[in-house]
């Protein structure tokens, strides 16, 4: 954290690329963008951007109040899924030239570049700027030397012809980039591979592990657990019969499809026709809960140093969804599944799944998942954590 003396330096310097003032937080687009900005570090300071909130571009205050409120909002910013990948940031209320101003401290990312709304954002002298085709290489070419996720580490053996261009073009691209920045069609394959992390900078330039989960041809090929197991059995344990059993591998949207019509076959709606005078459906099972809790456990899910897949296990009275690797960063055995307790193993493939409308907002699937269990009448889920893995189980609706 800079000290008071080294703040005030940067609120008195009004031509820093390292500082911008917001007299309020009327305008929250602009406060997003260069929040992008200084995760970027285009100019390469190594140093953080500071953003300071309650103050007028000569530097003096504006006279805003600086309410817990008003932080809590700034503190949203970092994980409202606008800007992605997640930048790390500080928001603290500090004493400056006498009077209390809002202070967001905003870190260079280790995986750059970084998108607001499907564009990036840079600092040129004082001011915004999108990032030219030039500035996203460069930008691209500063992940090489960091000690990045492991959803964002190179697939050695692999080569540019493990992803699927026709895949990236037409249904990763069009959710992820601004339609006006790919209307621009300055940029190459290979550049547009950069940017979303999917290629990793080098000689030779190797697919990320990200970028075989989110088009790769072959998934599985590379990432051997990479895909969902279900199972449906035609009674209450393993030991019955079973029902149908199915592997479901594939890039995330070829495999997000998949899981979503399959959740939807095995569903069983009954129809209430006593309750009221309308024909009433009730399904057994609420697909929204199963899609979050499903979703959840493909993004939260370790790749790293296992040969499990995701299982759902459909019984008579309850679905079972478990995914390898325990709690991560934040998420503790005795907080886990608790509002407010949420942290990103795979950071790069959770800003993928939000661009492609599988993830609505973050951290907020289980609590949707609830919502949903208890709208239908299902009782709430039940959550079982060890240190390798995590079980979910839905109960069927009495």
């Amino acid at each position: 954290m800079l000290t008071d003396s080294e703040l005030t330096a940067l609120l008195n310097d009004i031509e820093s690329d390292r500082s911008e003032r917001k007299e309020s937080l009327s305008d929250a687009g602009k406060i997003r963008q260069a929040i992008c900005a200084f995760a970027n570090d285009l100019p390469n300071h190594g140093l953080p951007g500071i953003i300071f909130i309650g103050a007028k571009d000569n530097g003096e205050s504006s006279g805003l109040s600086i309410t817990d409120e008003l932080l809590r909002t700034l503190s949203d910013m970092r994980s409202d899924g606008n800007i992605l990948p997640f930048p790390t940031l500080t928001v603290n209320k500090r004493i400056l030239k006498g009077v209390p101003m809002g202070v967001v401290e905003v870190f260079p990312s280790h995986t750059p570049p970084v998108r607001y709304n499907g564009r990036v954002w840079i600092r040129v002298g004082p001011r915004r700027a999108t990032a030219t085709p030039g500035d996203e290489r460069i930008l691209s070419e500063k992940r090489r030397n960091k000690d990045i996720p492991f959803d964002a580490r190179p697939v050695e053996r692999a080569d540019i012809d493990t992803l699927d261009e026709q895949l990236f073009r037409r249904v990763y691209l069009p959710a992820a980039v601004a339609q006006d920045v790919l209307q621009q069609n300055q940029r190459t394959y290979e550049d547009q591979l950069l940017a979303s992390k999917f290629l990793f900078p080098g000689k030779p330039q190797v697919p990320t592990i990200v970028g075989v989960l989110a088009v790769g041809s072959n998934p599985t090929e590379w990432i051997p657990c990479a895909y969902v197991q279900f199972i449906r059995f035609e009674g209450t344990t393993v030991t019955d019969p079973i029902k149908s059993s199915l592997e479901i591998p594939g890039p995330i949207p070829e495999a997000m499809e998949q899981l979503d019509e399959l959740l939807k076959v095995n569903i069983q709606t009954a129809r209430d026709v006593t309750s009221s005078n309308t024909d009433i459906p009730m399904p057994d099972y609420p697909l929204v809960a199963l899609q979050q809790l499903m979703r959840n456990a493909v993004l939260h899910r370790t790749y790293e140093n296992t040969n499990a897949p995701v299982h759902i296990r459909w019984f008579s009275d309850r679905v079972e969804i478990q995914n390898p690797g325990g709690p991560f960063g934040q998420v503790t055995r005795q907080n886990f599944g608790m509002r407010g307790a949420y942290d990103y193993r795979n950071p790069h493939l959770a800003a993928v799944m939000k661009e492609l409308g599988y993830v609505q907002r973050f951290g907020m699937g289980i609590e949707m998942a609830r919502k949903s269990l208890d709208d239908n009448g299902n009782p709430p889920p039940e959550f079982e954590s060890t240190d390798t893995s995590i079980i979910v189980t839905i109960r069927r609706v009495a």
